[in-house]
């Protein structure tokens, strides 16, 4: 007889005698763990009786059995006939390996004739692959409840810990930004970052900037850019570090001290553990499968970035916005597995542009629901500049089609530009925005302190009591509880 029978008998007999097993046992088990189908079709009876609070017997399962899942009087008989076993759950964990195991062979015979396939890519296959593979690695993870005198001492032990740090501010990943890292104490483990807006804004520039300064800090970044080659990426970043203008290390117009500065921004670049990903293609699976390769290669791996979220593909056929939730949720869970944050860029909706105040929203979102969902913060990056350029050349097209060719521009380009990061979202700590200052010419993103004007910090603190909201100045403590 098949060793597995009368385990799975042993099993189903010990909830027969005592339904209150059942518990314990459907946290290790489903349905589809039991081999031998009858059992399957009783286990699933089993729970729909606990679900509806009715007794777990022979008349109950019998009369509840439906068309698609029958079940027999011998079968049941069979089961009663088996003596129950004391020690259930290591019965019931017999029989998860031994599904384990079959789905594994099944796997196995999944490649022989996915290999086979002439019509598939052989990318596809392997991401179809991997998919199939993850399935089977996480079918059966569940974490459970931790007591209050655990997670009690687990969070003195925290407070402990940023005690003996000074009680500093900064307890994550420095943002590189002073009045960011006040407002957030930093990007923590575990979290996922959105930074989303309109193009031009400069939201690739903001997050390489961020990322430089995890390099500084002798943290490892892995950088996924699916819009722009690493090269144009590492231009960019070098131009910030140098304060070389981008324009002149596209072509090379350098004077000899530039030149200087270059080579050694080059040799302190080549010796960062930096890892750019430029493939314009990448799904959740793949993103999960080279995180952990890079992650288990270069554990000082501390940031991830992904350029960006909408240009993700999505598993299968199915509406994008249930493919964007599933991105977006897949994230999360990867920043969660790995313990790092995560920052992923997002595209706003074009409707904005049709407001009189065109300062992002959380509903200007793409896909909003589940991004705003998943994301424990959300930064959008705003600069009125840009729709104040814009809005000059189209009054100034608009004047030449009416033949008023004495109309000028009224707009003045400037090297350094206000800019906003508006905090739309933090799941622990306070919402506002900062002003922090563009230069454009070396693509880099300055707190305001740090240049000529300093525009002051305008934070809006969401306090417990609803729909009440406090201003803060500059030099005000943020220090209150964080909801």
């Amino acid at each position: 007889m098949n060793l597995q029978l009368p385990i799975e008998r042993a099993v189903l007999s010990a909830i027969f005698f005592d339904a209150e097993r059942l518990d314990g046992i459907a946290e290790i088990l489903v349905a589809d763990d039991f081999f031998y189908t009858p059992h399957k079709n009783i286990f699933a009876t089993m729970l729909t009786l606990r679900h509806a609070d009715l007794p777990i017997d022979e008349e109950f399962v019998l009369k509840y059995a439906t068309k698609t899942h029958p079940i027999t009087q011998e079968d049941i008989l069979n089961i009663l006939t088996t003596s129950p076993v004391s020690d259930v759950q290591s019965y019931a964990n017999e029989i998860r390996d031994f599904s384990t195991k079959r789905k594994l062979h099944s796997f196995a015979t999944k490649i022989q004739e996915a290999s086979q396939d002439d019509s598939t890519k052989t990318q596809d296959i392997i991401d179809y692959l991997q998919s199939e593979l993850y399935k089977i690695s996480n079918a059966h993870q569940m974490s459970d409840f931790r007591g209050s005198k655990e997670v009690s001492e687990a969070t003195l032990a925290y407070i402990e810990t940023m005690k003996a740090r000074g009680n500093h501010l900064l307890i994550g990943v420095d943002t590189g930004f002073a009045s960011l890292n006040k407002m957030t104490t930093g990007f923590g483990k575990g979290d996922l970052i959105i930074v989303a807006a309109r193009p031009a804004m400069g939201k690739t520039t903001l997050v390489l900037n961020m990322a430089q300064k995890a390099l500084d800090t002798g943290r490892g970044v892995a950088f996924f850019s699916l819009e722009m080659p690493a090269e144009q990426l590492m231009l960019r970043m070098l131009a910030a570090k140098t304060s070389i203008a981008l324009q002149d290390l596209r072509v090379g117009n350098l004077q000899d001290f530039e030149w200087e500065n270059l080579t050694k921004a080059v040799d302190i670049m080549g010796k960062s553990p930096l890892f750019i990903d430029d493939g314009s293609i990448l799904t959740i699976h793949q993103l999960r499968t080279k995180l952990r390769k890079i992650k288990s290669k270069h554990p000082e791996i501390g940031l991830a970035v992904i350029d960006y979220l909408q240009l993700m593909s999505g598993e299968g056929n199915r509406d994008r916005h249930q493919e964007v939730s599933e991105i977006s949720r897949g994230l999360k869970m990867i920043a969660r597995e790995l313990e790092i944050p995560i920052i992923a860029l997002s595209q706003l909706n074009r409707s904005l542009e049709s407001r009189s105040d065109r300062r992002p929203m959380l509903s200007d979102l793409r896909e909003s629901g589940s991004i705003e969902q998943d994301a424990d913060i959300i930064l959008f990056v705003y600069r009125d500049a840009v729709y104040k350029q814009k809005d000059e050349k189209e009054k100034e097209e608009a004047a030449k089609r009416d033949g008023n060719t004495t109309y000028k521009s009224t707009f003045v380009p400037r090297n350094e530009e206000e800019a906003e990061i508006i905090i739309g979202k933090q799941r622990n700590g306070p919402t506002g925005t900062i002003k922090l200052v563009f230069q454009k010419h070396c693509t880099r993103f300055v707190d305001a302190e740090n240049a000529l004007d300093k525009p002051p910090i305008e934070i809006i603190y969401e306090g417990m009591a609803a729909n009440t909201q406090t201003k803060f100045t500059p030099n005000d403590s943020i220090d209150a509880p964080m909801i």
